[in-house]
């Protein structure tokens, strides 16, 4: 239970490590659309991450495929640039018309894509056991746990600028989505793969 409980850590750290920003501008361009209100729908959107993200862990853990690394490091800051372009496109829509399936399959894409960015490190985590289903299982979960904080820091920030302070949602959505736009683009150019 104790090495269970490390591997939840693990997940943990994985997404909350501040060195690691992609995670939390990826689930920070997710929820910037989103409020309190629609909060099965940033359910959905954290758990279909986890499962993808794990479900790329076992295909490389199992050795089922691989990917080569400098692709997994230009696609993504690409997810990340292409949920904020689309957040800026759908900004324009009703809150009653917006789709959450453009959102629901870039976050599949984008941990699938990281889970294959992970898998080289989580590898070398599990090398030697015999066991690879619960240290998957306990860092999925670590995943969940982090990813719902800071999905819950981004609608409560949504809370505060938009009922506080008397921002519009679509002005919020605009300037975060901008903002991660800004910060994606010299990641986007070193990753370049060509």
């Amino acid at each position: 239970m104790q090495e269970f409980w490390f591997y939840i850590e693990l997940g943990l750290h994985h997404v909350l490590d501040v060195n690691a920003y992609d995670h939390i501008l990826f689930l920070t361009a997710l929820a910037l659309p989103f409020t309190f209100k629609s909060w099965k729908n940033v359910l959905l959107l954290a758990t279909v991450f986890t499962f993808t993200h794990c479900l790329a862990l076992v295909f490389s853990v199992y050795e089922i495929l691989v990917i080569e690394a400098s692709w997994i490091e230009f696609l993504i800051p690409v997810t990340i640039l292409a949920t904020a372009i689309f957040n800026l496109v759908d900004n324009k829509a009703q809150m009653d018309e917006r789709t959450i399936w453009f959102h629901v399959l870039a976050t599949g894409f984008f941990g699938l894509i990281h889970g294959f960015g992970f898998s080289n490190y989580f590898k070398m985590m599990i090398m030697g056991e015999d066991d690879k289903l619960a240290p998957l299982l306990g860092f999925a979960g670590g995943i969940e746990l982090s990813q719902v904080v800071i999905v819950l820091l981004v609608l409560i920030l949504a809370y505060m600028v938009q009922s506080i302070l008397k921002v519009k949602q679509s002005l919020f959505i605009m300037v975060g989505s901008i903002v991660i736009i800004l910060v994606m683009l010299p990641l986007l150019y070193e990753t370049f793969p060509f």
